[in-house]
C-alpha cells in the first residue's frame, strides 16, 4: 500500500468485489472516483500485480525523471513521489485526490487488471511500464505482506494463503489474470512489459530500457549513479524507499519487512513439493494459449 493511511484500518477489514475483482474495503468505497479519474496525456502509470518491483521501477522511474538528483527525490517518500491511484482509508486523502492536485507531469502506481483500468489511461494514450514477476516468487512475497500489511485480511497459513492465491481470492484477484491482460494491452498502447527477473539478472540493461522507453538520455555516470541507489540493498536502507514512514499499526516490519529479500527462486524455501507441483500445474493450465512465459529461476 503507498498511500499515507490511518491506524483506523487495522481492524483488518474483509475484501469486497469490485466488478469481479477482489479489493481492500476502504479501496472499495472510494472505487466512483476511480472509475472517473482523469488521466492526462503526459501521465506514467507504474502497473503491476502486488510484490512484483512496483516500488523498484517507481524509484528508477523518479531519478530518471530526476536526473539522478538523490536529494530531489529525497524529499518525500516514494509513496508521495508516486501515488498509488485506488488507495483509500479512513481519514486519510484518497490516492485520486492527491493525484488530481497534481497540476505537474504525474508518475502514477496502479496494482488495477487491466479490465478495470479507468477509461481516461486509454483514451489519453498515457505511457505505460507494467512489471511482472513469476507465480511461485510472487505468492511468497506477497503471503509475507499480507502478514504484516494489517488493512489487509489475515492470510492464514501459507497453505491456505497459497490456495487462494491460485484461486483469485486475494486483493487485485488472479496473478494469472493480471500478467495476461497487461500483456495483451502492450499491443494497443505504449507500454513497456518488463520482467521482474530481468531486472535482477541485469539492472543496468532494465534501466536502459526504462530510460529509452521515456526519451530520456543521461551520462553513463548518472546511469550508473541510479544503478546503485535502486540497488535492493540500497532501498532496503533508504527510510524513503523501505516504507518504515508507515506506522507499525499499520505495517508491521518487526512481523515482516516491506522489502523482504528481494530475490528470485525464494519460493524454494516456502513451498513443498505437493504445493510446488499444485502451482505448476495452475500456471501450465492458465498460461496455455499465451507467449507470455516466466522463469522461475535466475
Amino acid at each position: 500500500m503507498s498511500c499515507t493511511l490511518s491506524s483506523a484500518m487495522i481492524d483488518r477489514p474483509p475484501l469486497q468485489l469490485v466488478k469481479g475483482m477482489p479489493i481492500l474495503g476502504p479501496f472499495a468505497e472510494n472505487w466512483k472516483d476511480v472509475e472517473r479519474f482523469q488521466a492526462r496525456s503526459d501521465d506514467l502509470l507504474i502497473a503491476t500485480y502486488p510484490k512484483s518491483g512496483t516500488t523498484w521501477v517507481s524509484k528508477i522511474v523518479d531519478l530518471i525523471l530526476n536526473t539522478g538528483d538523490t536529494e530531489k527525490s529525497q524529499k518525500g517518500a516514494i509513496f508521495e513521489r508516486v501515488p498509488f491511484l485506488e488507495c483509500s482509508g479512513p481519514s486519510m486523502p484518497s490516492g485520486t485526490e492527491i493525484l488530481n492536485k497534481q497540476d505537474f507531469p504525474r508518475v502514477i502506481k496502479t496494482h488495477l487488471p487491466v479490465e478495470v483500468l479507468p477509461q481516461s489511461f486509454l483514451d489519453k494514450k498515457c505511457k505505460v511500464i507494467y512489471v511482472a514477476r513469476n507465480a511461485k516468487d510472487v505468492a511468497v512475497s506477497y503471503y509475507h505482506f499480507n502478514r504484516m500489511a494489517l488493512g489487509h485480511p489475515d492470510p492464514g497459513t501459507w497453505d491456505e494463503f497459497l490456495n487462494n492465491f491460485m484461486e483469485g481470492n486475494v486483493a487485485f484477484g488472479r496473478w494469472s489474470t493480471h500478467v495476461k491482460g497487461w500483456w495483451k494491452m502492450r499491443q494497443q498502447t505504449d507500454m513497456l512489459y518488463l520482467f521482474y527477473e530481468d531486472m535482477l539478472e541485469d539492472p543496468r540493461r532494465e534501466i536502459m530500457k526504462v530510460l529509452n522507453f521515456m526519451n530520456k538520455k543521461l551520462p553513463d555516470e548518472i546511469v550508473e549513479k541510479i544503478l546503485k541507489h535502486t540497488s535492493f540493498q540500497a532501498m532496503k536502507e533508504n527510510p524513503k524507499t523501505n516504507y518504515t514512514a508507515i506506522p507499525s499499526t499499520i505495517m508491521d516490519q518487526s512481523v515482516s519487512p516491506f522489502m523482504r529479500k528481494g530475490i528470485c527462486g525464494d519460493w524454494k524455501n516456502h513451498f513443498t513439493v505437493s504445493q510446488s507441483e499444485r502451482l505448476d500445474e495452475y500456471y501450465q493450465k492458465e498460461m496455455s494459449g499465451t507467449d507470455l512465459s516466466f522463469r522461475f529461476l535466475v
